[in-house]
């Protein structure tokens, strides 16, 4: 039996979030879900078998299977079209109404609205985040804020590409046959369905960012759905362009994999930094060598980041694609000198992407696009992007990629409590309905805070040594827990922590930590307590 409009009405929220989810919306749905749902849970069981082979001893090393891909000078990607040339700036964010307004408005080239890490998958946080991309579009999107604010957009506007979740996540809310549609299909398609041939009409065209990728097959899989959705609306094939986040380990190993199954619908590649360091804790959390130190001492210096970024350039660039660099999550503040530092860190940080021959960024909050764009515009000049920096002197290996450089920094008492403290407050938020919480001057999602919690089982099941010489074992991890859950609360306020969802916080940080099974995204774990 395949889902209905009267199943999805039984459960709305509120009647207007529904009038997307037309009879023919829903038939689109149910027919992506029944020809891909196998493939994609195939898939996703394979991830956790290369998981196994390393744990068993397996190094990750490039594919001999597809060398001949890697070798072939003669392919590129399908021409790209014009409203995608000039990439130098991109700003990202959730899907809410007053986001979507002032994000397309920010002077940024392009605006990646993002139903994934940015967004709080709750029902409701879903289906107005479709109605808003729907009315923004249609240029339909203004509204007054309760302090009777108004925003609208301005004619010039960025471009915009969505984010969908990734292959790893369900729509607990959408059912087909009896069981969740895939969330990566329900976003995609919901929005695909509605828009495509609206966006097309204005001159642009249906655009995406594509998140957690593990390798090239999952790549062919979302090639294999452009195909499907095309036909389908009677859309020429390539009109899609999509941009790959290269945000897994495995990936970084089949960028030019990854690029050839998307080639006809590729736009480019992006350096997915967080996400980055979350899958190569993952991945390697079995190693006693591979124990990386605080977080804030992880940054794109050190070598194992550095060879990841500038192999992404020289593989896009070979292949006529964009490289677009990670996202700066400084958030500025009212305190001047606190400014010029944030400032100064965000500009050195481009300018080396700029100089290693990235065609753009990512900035988290507007008010870092100025400086981002004077970055790029002084390194790439008028040109549009710098794709004939082909970085040819440049070589690397599975080691280079691999190699945790075990010595460059600490393990720190401040940077287990910043974890811990930084965990709570982003569940708690993420269970609120909030999925991109500013927090003590970073925009944090799930990818920054799923750092924290795998730094916290590292360190907590290989016991590691901390600088003052305590051991975090778990009468120090449950002492600690505690004395920063009474921080948490006092930041946040008595009203808000009534509300209980600190107490459900601070119980899955503790059980995904303390777990001998770590558990692959906290989301899956957080996900049930959302409506």
């Amino acid at each position: 039996m395949e889902t209905s409009i009267e199943q999805l009405q039984s459960r709305k929220p509120k009647q207007k979030e529904f009038n997307l989810l037309t009879d023919e919306a829903i038939s689109f749905l149910n027919r992506l879900h029944e020809k891909f749902s196998d493939n994609r849970y195939e898939l996703i069981g394979k991830r956790e078998q290369v998981y196994d082979q390393l744990r068993n001893g397996k190094n990750l090393n490039f594919p001999k299977t597809t060398e001949d891909i890697r070798n072939d000078p003669n392919w590129s990607i399908d021409p790209l079209p014009k409203d995608l040339q000039n990439r130098k700036v991109e700003i990202t964010g959730p899907v809410d109404r007053k986001m979507i307004i002032n994000a397309l408005n920010s002077g940024a080239k392009v605006f990646m609205a993002d139903f994934e890490d940015a967004t709080s998958p709750s029902w409701k946080n879903i289906m107005e985040g479709q109605i808003n991309l729907y009315d923004a579009i249609r240029n339909q999107v203004d509204f007054t804020a309760p302090n009777g604010k108004k925003y609208k957009l301005n004619k010039d506007r960025a471009v915009l590409k969505v984010r969908p979740r990734g292959w790893h996540l369900s729509e607990k809310n959408f059912l087909v046959n009896g069981e969740p549609i895939s969330a990566s299909l329900f976003d995609f398609g919901l929005y695909f369905f509605h828009n495509a041939h609206e966006l097309i009409r204005q001159g642009s065209g249906p655009y995406f960012y594509l998140p957690k990728l593990e390798n090239r097959f999952e790549a062919r899989l979302w090639n294999e759905v452009f195909e499907f959705a095309q036909n389908e609306l009677g859309i020429p094939n390539g009109t899609i362009k999509a941009t790959v986040l290269i945000e897994t380990i495995t990936a970084a190993f089949q960028m030019e994999e990854i690029i050839y199954e998307l080639r006809e619908h590729m736009a480019g590649l992006n350096a997915g930094r967080w996400d980055y360091i979350f899958s190569f804790i993952k991945k390697f959390r079995h190693k006693p060598d591979y124990i990386l130190p605080d977080r804030n001492q992880v940054t794109m210096q050190v070598p194992f980041m550095k060879a990841y970024a500038n192999l992404l350039v020289k593989t896009c660039h070979k292949r006529g694609a964009h490289a677009i660099g990670g996202m700066s999550a400084f958030i500025p503040t009212k305190d001047k000198e606190k400014n010029e530092k944030i400032f100064d860190t965000v500009r050195n940080d481009k300018t080396e992407e700029a100089l290693a021959g990235y065609d753009g960024s990512w900035v988290a909050h507007p008010a870092l696009i100025p400086s981002v764009e004077a970055v790029f515009d002084q390194i790439i000049g008028d040109q549009p992007h710098q794709k004939h920096i082909l970085r040819e002197e440049f070589s690397t290996s599975a080691s280079a990629l691999t190699s945790p450089q075990v010595m460059y920094g600490e393990i720190t008492e401040k940077g287990v409590r910043m974890n811990i403290n930084v965990a709570l407050l982003y569940i708690e938020s993420w269970l609120q309905g909030i999925g991109a919480a500013a927090i003590y001057n970073l925009m944090e999602d799930a990818a920054t805070a799923e750092i924290s919690r795998a730094q916290l089982w590292q360190w907590y099941h290989h016991q590691v040594s901390l600088k003052c010489g305590k051991i975090f074992n778990r009468a120090l991890f449950c002492m600690l827990l505690e004395e920063e859950t009474e921080k948490v609360k006092e930041l946040l306020g008595q009203e808000r922590v009534e509300s209980g969802k600190l107490a459900i916080a601070r119980d899955l940080l503790k059980k995904l930590v303390k777990s001998e099974e770590f558990e692959d995204f906290l989301t899956l774990k957080a996900y049930p307590h959302l409506q």
